[in-house]
């Protein structure tokens, strides 16, 4: 079978490293990654525990088809209580790490306590120890990441790390991997140095880590699987040309791209912002901002952006660190330090990505928290004096001031560092904050795309667009074609969106595949990979068993149904511009169907006939 049936508990206070087997049971209920996690944090923990406490726990986690040959079977998840939300958090990353971590014979890693000194783990096949990190505390990821590949002499060893934001507990931390991927959502790398943990360094090198139920079938499924993804306009041709970026001006010329602080919906510095943009030669020096996409582990989409500052730009004169070609901005990056801002020049929003995955905190909070604090300042509720400089939107010179500040953890950086609910509440103006259960919004606009609003107001991990995609129906048609004011039939869709997402997001995969792929692809290569019967119907269940298990978990930590709501701006304040000009988000009219096709309550609790239907 395709899981390693290994894992790795940690205890960070005694220093010891022992190894269990993995509860099959639980594995044939919640597949692997996400959903396992998930039944083992909720059984472990007291939904109510302190995210920062040590009594919370840590858990890093593939799936059944990371490493695998299938198409994308390079990802894994960390899941703990976020700091961020005080919700369930499961943040997911590509690269390599997860099929390091499996190929060295591990499903899972649960990290508990914490440490009293500053550790790492290393991970070399079945032998794991606790070293002294004392000499990394203080260093950006790529500075350590760079100094255990030395240590060790291995240049094939695999980090995953906490720069100065995790250790200064910056509530969007992150955990970055291969220098720049991450799990970067909803504060995982400040629980990660609220346990002095600085890293994760895996060497794997078993060939009989996992097998598969069926070798035949499954290269039979994973090679149709690929041919699908190539024929595909959006995974074989958009995707790899333009990245996620692909979204930029399609998204503006729709009027559903969130800008400066929410207030507007369209964002006249797009195109310069664009993935366009990013092919077109700089008068500089000439060159592009683009050097060449990238792939994830087992990825025939590589949809990564690998880009190349203008060496002339202001905010890296004399750092050559910045000047070589590093992880560039992807959609959702480019959106939340330039449009949510009103900051238009492309080389400083990727300067501010650089510092982001260099020393690991969220974009999308990050950026979205400096447009609230835009506002504050426009509204005279932050002053010159407070802030240390000016901070009017669009400013290019005070997004690179605060990026580094909060990098730092020094001066207005840190309050940056709170998120936007907190930084708000702070300054009086709570209903600027443009978040969902302190999350906040990704690069869609909830007034232009019904279905998203309703997408982010019942998300189990605040704010998000990775946990049912109505962009999918609303913009690109897949699998139908839905209007974007219109409100029927979308709960229903949300749903089916969101409870196939978790089965990607506990299989190893990457969610980018359902692009092309439906249920119909990714069953075959579940089922032969797997011992058992894996149906579309079962792995439906099992999709819906874990939004539900989430959801339980978020009603046990205090969150209710009124916590699945939007800002009062984008329930009362029209869309000024474009195609849906006018618009308000109609989530009142959604979000009681909605409870109904999940079969909760009117409170939104999931009733004791669908506890029972589902065994959470």
């Amino acid at each position: 079978m395709a899981w390693t049936k290994n894992v790795l508990r940690v205890n960070l206070e005694t220093g010891s490293c022992t190894t269990e087997p993995l509860n099959l049971a639980w594995a044939q209920d919640y597949l692997g990654q996400r959903g396992l996690a998930t039944k083992y944090l909720v059984s472990e923990i007291d939904p109510k525990v302190d995210p920062f406490s040590p009594k919370n726990k840590l858990i890093f986690v593939t799936g059944p088809l990371t490493g695998t040959m299938a198409a994308t079977g390079g990802r894994y998840s960390v899941v703990t209580k976020g700091p961020l939300t005080g919700a369930i958090a499961c943040s997911n990353s590509g690269g390599y790490f997860g099929a390091e971590l499996k190929f060295a014979g591990w499903d899972m890693v649960i990290f508990e306590g914490a440490s009293p000194k500053p550790v790492y783990l290393l991970i070399q096949d079945g032998k794991a120890e606790l070293v002294d990190a004392a000499h990394l505390w203080g260093k950006t990821v790529w500075e350590t990441e760079e100094m255990l590949k030395r240590f060790h002499q291995d240049p094939q060893i695999r980090v995953a790390a906490i720069g100065r934001a995790g250790e200064n507990r910056v509530l969007y931390a992150g955990i970055v991997n291969d220098l720049h991927r991450a799990a970067g959502r909803s504060g995982v790398g400040a629980v990660m140095g609220s346990k002095n943990l600085k890293a994760v360094a895996v060497r794997g090198t078993r060939t009989d880590a996992y097998t598969m139920a069926d070798p035949e079938a499954f290269m039979r499924a994973t090679e149709a699987g690929k041919q699908v993804l190539a024929a595909n306009g959006v995974t074989g041709q958009g995707l790899p040309t333009y990245g996620t970026q692909v979204l930029m001006n399609v998204i503006n010329e729709l009027g559903a791209l969130p800008t400066r602080n929410h207030r507007d919906i369209q964002f006249e510095g797009a195109q310069a912002i664009s993935g366009e943009a990013m092919h077109t030669k700089r008068p500089t020096d000439g060159k592009a901002n683009l050097v060449t996409n990238g792939a994830c582990f087992g990825c025939t989409i590589a949809c990564g952006r690998i880009s190349r500052m203008d060496p002339s730009h202001f905010s890296i004169q004399d750092k050559p660190q910045y000047q070589g070609a590093s992880g560039g901005v992807e959609y959702e990056a480019a959106w939340a330090l330039g449009a949510a801002n009103g900051v238009s020049d492309l080389e400083t929003l990727t300067y501010a990505n650089f510092l982001c995955n260099e020393d690991g905190f969220d974009p999308i909070s990050f950026g979205a928290t400096v447009g609230a604090a835009m506002e504050l300042y426009e509204l005279g509720l932050l002053t010159k004096e407070q802030v240390g400089f000016e901070l009017p939107f669009g400013s290019t010179e005070a997004m690179v001031k605060l990026a580094e500040l909060t990098a730092r953890g020094e001066g207005f950086g840190k309050e940056i560092g709170l998120g936007s609910k907190r930084l708000c509440a702070k300054y009086g103006r709570p209903e600027l904050s443009m978040t969902v259960k302190g999350q906040e919004f990704p690069a869609y606009d909830g007034r232009g795309l019904q279905g998203m609003g309703l997408a982010y107001a019942t998300s189990n991990r605040g704010a998000c667009h990775l946990r049912g995609y109505m962009v999918s129906p609303e913009v690109l048609g897949i699998p139908v074609k839905m209007e974007p004011q219109a409100t029927e039939g979308k709960p229903a869709m949300l749903k089916a969106f969101q409870d196939l997402t978790a089965v990607v997001d506990s299989s190893g995969l990457c969610l980018f595949t359902t692009f092309a792929w439906g249920l119909s692809d990714i069953q075959p290569q579940i089922q032969a990979a797997c011992e058992g019967d894996w149906s579309e119907e079962r792995l439906l269940l099992v999709g819906e068993r874990i939004w539900n298990l989430e959801r339980e978990f978020n009603l046990a930590a205090g969150l209710t149904g009124k916590d699945d709501t939007l800002p009062p701006r984008l329930l009362k304040e029209p869309a000024k511009t474009g195609p849906q000009k006018g618009a308000v988000s109609k989530l009142p009219q959604m979000l009681p169907e909605y409870y109904r096709v999940r079969g909760w309550t009117p409170e939104g609790v999931p009733t004791a006939e669908t506890r029972t239907r589902l065994g959470v």
